[in-house]
């Protein structure tokens, strides 16, 4: 069997800017990101409210590179924040923030969307996760791509952190999604045949001026339009590095096997969107706690018994990624909880969202 490529890895964070009395969310007026780019270049930038910071890791060769990243990154984020009198959380949602209270960047690219989507995109005050995972043959990482919307709603369970919208429990582990999607071009991706489809359905929208450039494609996952790279949207912001670097590992390792399959001459099983879409509600309505739909079987089976069946599926590339450490934390999420269960038990503990804000920020840099 030929060993199986590097699958270089980049990972984008993007975190919440808090004052520490009123536990809000605060602008950073761009002095975080003004003295980040000083060490950090182009890993740090500004984001459409001005209460974000987003981060990003340099390409990395494998899980325990981009954890040195991140880990870096957060810590310069909390220090220079720190410089501000601020402090810095990881949640797909604020538990209590107002979208209509948060000041916009003044930058022309987010001017352009506020002037499109108006309060679609004001009311966007949410918090994600992003990986890439680097294939160089782009008809290939389109075949992945096709196959590997399957298992996104067994990896969003995974990160569910955002049970709370302005004050209120909505009841869903993972709200955010649910704000995300009033966004056009948002959600579960379409089936693509060839990369050929797939560009010319960028050109088709570029040229009728629904988008000015194919990075406003943003699906749950996306053949990237400029890098060589698979990009994973769908989770919600991970409260630690450990939950971070998990999801991160089990994407790495989903893309590789399903790439040792396409070097087998076998693939796996391409269901419909519209079968998906329902696994995707389950997750973020239950996380880890609820049932998903077993396709192959057409049944219904808790959402442990699946992610079981899914470490099984890709055990055999984990030792040559070298990511066992890291892929076995799922046992641990799935015993304590997601980000969102634990967020949820210091609310029903306390009935204090400041609380839940509290250990927000505490869990910034556990595990650094």
């Amino acid at each position: 069997m030929r060993k199986l490529p590097v699958f270089t890895l980049g990972v984008e964070e993007e975190y919440q800017i808090i004052d520490p009395e009123t536990r809000d969310l605060r602008s950073h007026m761009s002095k975080i990101v003004e003295g980040a780019k000083i060490f950090l270049k182009e890993q740090v930038k500004a984001e459409m409210h001005q209460s974000v910071v987003e981060v990003g890791t340099n390409i990395c060769q494998n899980v325990a590179d981009a954890r040195k990243e991140v880990s870096f990154l957060r810590n310069k984020i909390v220090d220079l924040a720190g410089q501000q009198n601020l402090i810095v959380g990881a949640s797909g949602t604020h538990p209590f923030a107002k979208w209509q209270d948060q000041p916009i960047t003044d930058d022309p690219r987010y001017h352009h969307i506020i002037n499109e989507l108006q309060d679609t995109a004001r009311s966007n005050l949410i918090f994600g996760l992003h990986v890439h995972v680097g294939i160089e043959n782009r008809e290939i990482a389109m075949q992945i791509m096709n196959q590997a919307c399957y298992f996104l709603p067994h990896i969003y369970a995974l990160s569910t952190n955002s049970p709370f919208w302005e004050g209120r429990f909505t009841g869903f582990k993972a709200y955010r999604a649910h704000i995300f999607a009033k966004f056009p071009r948002t959600g579960l991706p379409e089936y693509f045949d060839s990369v050929q489809s797939y560009d010319n359905y960028l050109e088709t929208l570029v040229k009728t001026n629904c988008i000015d450039n194919p990075k406003k494609i943003w699906w749950d996952l996306r053949l990237h339009p400029f890098f060589s790279t698979i990009e994973f949207r769908i989770c919600d912001m991970c409260l630690t590095i450990d939950e971070t670097m998990c999801i991160v590992a089990l994407i790495q390792a989903v893309v590789a096997k399903l790439y040792k399959m396409h070097l087998m001459n076998t693939s796996f099983n391409i269901y419909r969107i519209a079968l998906i879409r329902e696994n995707k509600f389950r997750a973020a309505r239950y996380g880890t706690d609820g049932m998903m739909i077993d396709f192959g079987q057409k049944m219904e089976v808790e959402y442990k018994a699946l992610m079981l069946e899914l470490l099984e599926f890709v055990d055999d590339v984990v030792d040559e990624l070298g990511s066992r450490d890291e892929i076995n934390y799922i046992h641990r999420i799935l015993a304590d909880g997601t980000g969102a269960d634990r967020q949820i038990k210091v609310y029903e503990e306390t009935k204090d969202l400041k609380k839940v804000v509290d250990f927000i920020t505490d869990e910034f840099t556990k595990g650094i």
